[in-house]
């Protein structure tokens, strides 16, 4: 996260006054009850410094993404995030005309960095790359919790056309990342379909393990990027085209790996009994059915009449 802005010398303009400027103003604007008032405490004392129109707009957005980051949007309030900013309530909505606005600014600026963390130079072995990424995407998952769990999961009040697109736009650009680390040069509907499966299947699976945490976050990290693997061949098993792409992929993997690590779990359940004989017995087809005889054209079916 951003850190928030310091704050050196007071205020010299009216539009940098805080909402401890005055009685009076305080009472006009409303005075946060509960959770706001708690955190309003903690920012209210703060000394405050004239900032330009363009810090001050930084600021606050800053500042919003932090709250947004820790509580739902709805458990938010102008009130929480002037406090935050020891700016007034005037103020915040002079730049911006009420929360959802600045919502979707600060998710915006929430989604830029989440789809930067998908970049990984195309360098080593892909599962290494995929787990090099989801270590950053679980990281940013865990940093930003509370608010991306009600955005993702369709249940915030501050969910909108417009932050649907910023989620879009994320969804958009890892697409387009682990396509590239695939290096095929037409990719089929088929795979473009597994990478997008997969990506929804992390935003779940990431988001059960944030309500939940049961199991540790490096597990989980192993777990995604396997589960990849696991899909991408499925899918090359149907296309021969990319089966080929495939065995390159294989080439260049390193027994440590998340992908070696993979194939020897598999091999391993060949060890339990039962399992190799049942597997084996799947592969192999039965015969076709023998056709039953047909009669010939003008053969009488049955005993000719007397």
């Amino acid at each position: 996260m951003v850190s928030r802005t310091p704050s050196a010398t007071p205020p010299s303009a009216r539009a940098d006054r805080g909402p401890a400027a005055g009685k009076a103003s305080g009472a006009a604007a409303g005075k946060p009850t509960g959770k706001a008032a708690a955190r309003a405490d903690k920012g209210g004392n703060r000394p405050r410094r004239r900032l330009s129109v363009d810090e001050r707009r930084e600021q606050l957005i800053t500042v919003a993404l932090e709250l947004f980051s820790c509580h739902p949007p709805e458990e938010v309030s102008i009130d929480d995030i002037a406090a935050a900013a020891g700016a007034s309530r005037p103020l915040v909505y002079h730049y911006f005309p009420g929360k959802q606005a600045l919502y979707e600014e600060s998710l915006r600026r929430a989604g830029r960095e989440l789809a930067a963390r998908f970049e990984e130079p195309a360098e080593g072995p892909l599962s290494e790359r995929l787990h090099r990424v989801m270590g950053r995407y679980l990281d940013f998952v865990q940093s930003h919790g509370p608010g991306f769990a009600a955005l993702l999961r369709g249940g915030s009040v501050a969910a909108s056309a417009g932050t649907s697109a910023v989620i879009d736009e994320v969804r958009q650009a890892a697409h387009e990342q682990i396509l590239s680390h695939l290096a095929v040069p037409s990719p089929s509907a088929g795979l473009r379909l597994t990478v997008r499966a997969w990506i929804a299947n992390a935003e779940i699976t990431s988001l059960e393990w944030l309500a939940e945490r049961s199991l540790p976050l490096e597990q989980l990290q192993l777990q995604l990027v396997q589960e990849f693997v696991a899909s991408l061949t499925l899918t090359a098993a149907r296309e021969p085209a990319l089966a080929v792409e495939l065995a390159g992929f294989f080439a260049g993997e390193r027994p440590e790996g998340p992908a070696g690590r993979l194939v020897r779990d598999l091999a391993g359940l060949f060890t339990v009994p039962g399992i190799a004989e049942a597997v084996t017995a799947l592969a192999v087809l039965p015969p076709p059915a023998t056709p039953e005889p047909v009669a010939e054209a003008g053969q009488a079916a049955g005993p000719a009449p007397a």
